[in-house]
């Protein structure tokens, strides 16, 4: 469930009471009529379910809130309330499989900003798969693979794609260009440093590593992973399941090939250097692949649902009055 705070000016006031009470997903609606300083207007509450969270922000935005008033949505972690309950069965679908497309958007946009932390985590990250790879120890290739930020601009990249925004696009694409060469030549630059404090060395490379040779040697089955793990990412990020997106990062090595690339340059072992780099294009583009027709069936569910809805027989309420159900209600617009 998440709960709105919704500023509305005073000439689109009733018809944003209008829209909330009418939905049946909308409970707890508080009006305070000119409480608003800046921007000035009437203040609205109400909590919504996560299910009609988006139907309802995409007419909020409809009748011009976004741009003369405000809107602002937080996530309720526990709500104890009848009304709550009822208003979760009327509304269409189930909350755990609910996607509200600008949250999505606000959460993967914040991920496209080239900081200095988004740099610092993926040089260290990319570091530490370096090492591994030296000494084939996969312990440090998964610690690599879950210190690694990389899949916050690919997930926005998706969002992007999907709802056609070419300045979101081009960042992702910034920050993770900037970003994977940035960790590749700071990767090379340590390698030469410890090998110069004879730490490792050219050999350890050559030597047989069993454990880790996979990072350097694609084949078929890297492709399904990086589908699979896409697939799995986005579905943890659409449904808040955070557990779910640590198991994504430990599965595809985009970090760790992009280390062997760094390695095998500083040693000059080239045809490793092109396994390394032919890895890593084919997990970032499995990715993004999968990230994006995933969310395009979950926009195709969920105007399904609202269709049905909005088809739906109206329902009786307790009182014997016509419940409001979606048969009033609009099904979500394109998300892009």
């Amino acid at each position: 469930m998440l709960h709105l705070r919704v500023i509305a000016p005073s000439d689109r006031s009733s018809a944003v009471v209008e829209l909330l009470a009418a939905d049946p997903g909308v409970t707890h609606l508080v009006v305070l009529p000119g409480a608003a300083r800046q921007p000035a207007g009437d203040y609205v509450t109400c909590d919504v379910v996560r299910e009609s969270a988006d139907n309802v922000l995409r007419e909020l935005q409809d009748l011009g809130v976004e741009t003369h008033g405000a809107i602002a949505a937080d996530d309720v972690e526990l709500t104890l309330s009848e009304a709550a309950d009822r208003a979760a069965e009327e509304a269409p679908g189930h909350g755990e499989d609910a996607v509200v497309w600008d949250e999505i958007a606000a959460k993967t946009g914040e991920q496209t900003v080239l900081t200095g932390t988004f740099l610092a985590l993926i040089v260290v990250a990319t570091m530490i798969a370096g090492i591994g790879v030296l000494l084939d120890q996969p312990i440090l290739i998964v610690g690599a693979m879950v210190v690694g930020p990389e899949f916050g601009p690919l997930a926005a990249l998706c969002v992007a794609l999907l709802r056609r925004q070419p300045p979101v696009i081009g960042r992702s694409v910034q920050a993770l260009t900037v970003g994977f060469l940035t960790a590749m030549v700071a990767t090379v630059l340590s390698t030469w440093a410890l090998t110069a404090a004879g730490l490792v060395s050219r050999e350890m490379l050559l030597d047989e590593r069993p454990l880790t040779d996979f990072i350097w040697r694609p084949d078929a089955l890297s492709w399904v992973v990086g589908l699979l793990a896409g697939v799995a990412g986005m579905l943890s990020l659409t449904s808040k399941k955070s557990g779910s997106l640590v198991g994504v990062l430990i599965s595809v090595t985009t970090v760790p090939a992009a280390a062997n690339v760094a390695v095998a340059t500083a040693y000059g072992v080239w045809p490793e250097a092109a396994g390394s780099a032919l890895q890593l294009v084919i997990n970032l583009a499995a990715i993004v692949l999968a990230g994006l027709l995933t969310l395009v069936v979950q926009l195709c569910w969920w105007r399904h649902v609202a269709r049905r809805a909005a088809h739906a027989v109206p329902r009786q309420r307790a009182d014997g009055g016509p419940s409001p159900v979606s048969a009033g209600r609009r099904p979500p617009r394109d998300a892009g």
